[in-house]
């Protein structure tokens, strides 16, 4: 090791190739690499990112997870510290040193500084190999942002610490150890750290019902819509008629009911009339941290099972005794040696009496400590060998390979769960099947970290289609099955396969800083489906087509409008042409109207191909004024702005917007129309310019009422005489020929920028938005609510990622009820949750029989085994007499039933 002097803190480039332009540099960020995370953090704080510098120090388990998480977020520039060279303890905690690196000695941060690389090429990365200690002098730092130490001595941290927090302004510093399966975290942001958005969450837009005249004036939510404000919040409104002076001011709020709030003295504004928004305003917050030193003795502590309170202070109190050991023996103390279990002690006694909140010595557990030996010593430091070796063996059917999955699958790959060869005669085997993405590159980056690892990567889905494939002898070799999914269809299915074939579960989920797990085993907790999460709420039929309120409802039916013209229709004309070939067997009467389920609609494309560039444009043209301008004109036409219910008050009023025709400007950038003639050219389904007839026809105003069913459509015989006409007329039309008879549907891409699909979905919503005073959205707000994305940032994912993994140890340990824990987390506020998993409910029969959904009553026959005999041997074996028998929803023997009892003989 190489010892400088305090002047002598260099920073080193090792094969780093000359970086892309920064986002700092072009003030751009790249979607196609960052849109999951700017719905989180916002553009402001991903700027602020691109234009930080961060030190990190210390390249051990902790250390290559945070700079996995700093390279993808997206900072400028990242610096790794770390003097100690690679061993073979590493290869169980950091997912980037490989054997090689460990048999060549090579310095840890030189091992993963090129792989950590890798995963942002906008982020620049160096290393720093020099001795970080007392006698370093610390005015390198000034050129981060950001200073993050692990695995640092605690007196080294409160040096660092404190001179962060004394520089102007102040640089932010993070202090992070691990010690098993505990940890903690302290942040010291500064006296005066402002935070602009202090929960996170999209602020809500609510319709106002009313508001009262008085002091304090009441705003009344409409529709029962519970607002989700708190006291002291602030809230701005528009769009209230009447009451105008309220319109474009913010007002702090009394909470009144989850309905209802007071916002002060309106009694000498205008009475309220009608209409109205109020809109959550996010105040920025000012926090102050307190340095290390002073938070050591008095602790602000997350408490994240808050059936156990006093557990936070009392892990807080031995991590301090382990700094001390750590720092008096320059070693951990070891597992079973009866000596350093008493040292230990000893620095806990006496660290407890420096606190300010004193914990009983007979409250601490001091069966601490690591060894080290071959890769998985760190795992058998914290579980035990027996558990160990128990995950070498396991069985994993792990469902999805998204952010999740990978996170995942490298947790396994360290842990050793499913070992192709193990020593002695431990030689079993991991099936870990990846599915719904393209697995290649995980299986093999897996495979990376750990070559032991056995892993059967798959692509079929796993649906009702595949249980063939998946099918319950697949299931009944598994010891688990984890789902990494993004919908709640999926989960449920999963979860009925594995209670069927009795596997626990370990399911999760992240959406931006939120996240969850939930453990489902056999016989002892509830599964996924035994609660239901509230149905996803529709938008109204008629809401959609006429009566849009907020932008998601424009950029619904903009989302509709491609579906319909780009997909569904050229995917219906394609099977049409695939089920009948022959000229003699579409023009049937009976066929069209009996077997050729959207013919009409056939026909009209079929007729209407287009033969040039502009045919393309005309048909856009066309489309503007429908959508635009007459769809407008025949709403007014039809309910007039003066229109009244019966009840007297006007049919526009909020929730309801009049609509106000759009005149088509070439000049006008709101009005694109070449990007819907592009995308009718590439599905070769545009018209010619045609005379334009207006019709206006019913308008549906009932919200109950569904979408009609395009092909399910009551013809006259005149229209199937034409259809019949123009068929013929366009089959032997020498235009036609086979190979012209084929569509390419454009099936919606969200992710692809150069298709034009977002383009077109958020042209038409801006326009539908424009057209009824509706604000619109931006670009990537469209491209989030149309492509229904879930948000997501890595620190979340790596966060249940370790969270399912110690499930996955109790598991496999056949840990008892209690031990099991669900989680869910907001690192944005923060707050982390532990709870106890469900029971499972068991329904009595009598006294000594009862049933779950876990228990199965298995009867063994034979070959002439009849309804009857199987009757017969489940009271034998039960004591039960069945009164019926049904398989689903089909009933077998009901002896009410004309004919059932014929049945009972029968095999």
């Amino acid at each position: 090791m190489l010892f400088i002097s305090p002047t002598e803190f260099t920073e080193e480039h090792l094969d780093t190739p000359s970086p892309l332009p920064t986002m700092a540099d072009s003030m751009d960020i790249d979607d196609s690499l960052y849109s999951r995370q700017r719905y989180v953090l916002g553009d402001s704080a991903m700027q602020q990112m691109a234009q930080s510098a961060v030190f990190l120090s210390g390249m051990g388990a902790l250390g290559v997870e945070i700079a996995k998480n700093i390279v993808l977020a997206g900072v400028k520039a990242v610096t790794f510290h770390d003097c100690k060279r690679c061993e073979v303890w590493d290869l169980g905690t950091n997912f980037f040193i490989r054997e090689e690196d460990v048999h060549s000695q090579k310095k840890r941060v030189e091992a993963v500084h090129s792989r950590v690389a890798e995963l942002n090429p906008y982020v620049q990365v160096s290393v720093a190999t020099d001795v970080l200690d007392e006698n370093t002098d610390l005015s390198f730092l000034k050129r981060y942002q950001c200073v993050v130490l692990t695995g640092t001595k605690l007196s080294l941290q409160k040096r660092i610490d404190y001179f962060c927090h004394s520089q102007q302004p102040p640089i932010k510093f993070i202090g992070c150890d691990v010690f098993g399966i505990c940890s903690r975290v302290f942040c010291d942001f500064g006296e005066a750290f402002e935070v602009s958005d202090p929960t996170g969450e999209e602020p809500k837009e609510l319709f106002i019902q009313n508001i009262s005249q008085g002091n304090p004036g009441v705003v009344t939510c409409m529709d029962s819509r519970t607002h989700g404000l708190q006291t002291g919040q602030s809230v701005c409104f528009k769009e209230i008629s009447g009451m105008s002076e309220l319109n474009g001011t913010t007002h702090q709020v009394t909470v009144l009911s989850p309905y209802s709030f007071a916002i002060g003295d309106t009694s000498s504004f205008q009475p309220y009339a009608h209409a109205g928004i109020f809109r959550l305003v996010k105040m920025p917050k000012i926090f102050t941290f307190e340095t290390m030193e002073q938070q050591l003795s008095d602790p602000r502590l997350l408490t994240p099972d808050f059936s156990k309170p006093e557990a936070p202070l009392q892990l807080h109190t031995i991590m301090l005794a382990l700094d001390a050991f750590l720092e008096q023996y320059a070693r951990l103390p070891n597992i079973g040696c009866l000596q350093d279990a008493e040292l230990l002690l000893k620095f806990t006694e006496e660290i407890s009496r420096t606190l300010k909140n004193k914990v009983e010595a007979h409250c601490f557990n001091v069966d601490f400590g690591v060894c080290r030996g071959d890769r998985y010593d760190a795992l058998r430091a914290c579980i035990g060998e027996s558990l160990c070796l128990k995950l070498h063996k396991f069985q994993v059917f792990m469902v999805g390979c998204g952010a999740i999955g990978c996170e995942m699958l490298k947790n396994m790959a360290l842990m050793g769960v499913g070992l192709s060869r193990c020593s002695g005669e431990l030689v079993q085997f991991l099936e870990c099947y990846l599915l719904f993405l393209d697995i290649t590159t995980a299986a093999a980056a897996s495979l990376e970290i750990n070559p032991e690892l056995q892993i059967d990567a798959h692509l079929n889905k796993v649906c009702p289609a595949t249980e063939d494939m998946y099918s319950d002898a697949f299931f009944s070799r598994l010891n688990l099955v984890v789902t990494a999914l993004d919908n709640v269809e999926a989960r449920r299915y999963v979860d009925s396969r594995s209670v069927s074939n009795q596997k626990a579960l370990l399911d999760s989920g992240t959406m931006g800083t939120k996240g969850h797990t939930e453990i489902i085993v056999p016989y002892l907790t509830e599964s996924y489906n035994s609660h239901r999460d509230p149905p996803e709420e529709e938008i109204p039929f008629c809401t959609l087509k006429s009566f849009p309120a907020v932008i998601e409802h424009t950029i619904q039916w903009a989302r509709d409008k491609f579906e319909s013209a780009f997909s569904h229709k050229p995917s219906i004309y394609n099977m049409f042409w695939q089920s009948h070939s022959s000229a003699q067997e579409v023009l049937q009467v009976r066929i069209i109207l009996h077997t050729m389920e959207g013919s009409f609609q056939v026909i009209k494309l079929l007729s209407r191909r287009p033969t040039q560039w502009n045919h393309c444009l005309a048909l856009a043209r066309l489309k503007f004024d429908k959508y635009f301008k007459k769809k407008a004109l025949q709403l007014l036409h039809s309910f007039p702005l003066d229109t009244r219910l019966k009840d007297g008050s006007l049919f526009w009023q909020s929730p309801k917007r009049p609509p106000s025709p759009i005149e088509f400007d070439l000049d006008d950038p709101l009005h694109p129309f070449d990007t819907c003639a592009r995308l009718k050219l590439l599905t070769s389904t545009l018209r010619k310019i045609t005379k334009c007839v207006y019709l206006y026809q019913h308008i549906e105003t009932d919200e109950t009422v569904k979408k009609p069913d395009q092909l399910k459509m009551t013809v006259s015989s005149e229209e199937e005489r034409q259809a019949i006409s123009q068929l013929q007329e366009a089959i032997n039309s020498s235009f036609v020929t086979p190979e012209r008879l084929r569509m390419t549907p454009l099936f919606f891409e969200k992710d692809d920028d150069s298709n034009g699909h977002i383009d077109f979905i958020a042209s038409a919503s801006a326009l539908r938005a424009h057209m009824y005073a509706i604000e619109a959205a931006d670009r990537l707000q469209t491209k989030r609510i149309a492509g229904k994305i879930i948000p997501a940032i890595a620190t979340s994912t790596a966060a249940v990622a370790g969270l399912v993994s110690l499930e996955l140890i109790k598991v496999a340990g056949g840990y008892g009820f209690e031990l099991f824990k669900n989680c869910f987390f907001n690192l944005a506020i923060p707050v982390m949750v532990l709870t106890e998993t469900a029971p499972v409910k068991r329904t009595q029969i009598r006294d000594d029989i009862s049933f779950s959904i876990w228990d199965r009553w298995t009867i063994f026959g034979h070959e002439d085994f009849t309804l009857s005999d199987f009757m017969n041997a489940v009271k034998e074996e039960y004591g039960i007499e069945p009164t019926m028998v049904v398989h689903g929803v089909k009933m077998l023997y009901v002896p009410v039933m004309p004919g059932h009892n014929k049945r009972l003989k029968l095999t």
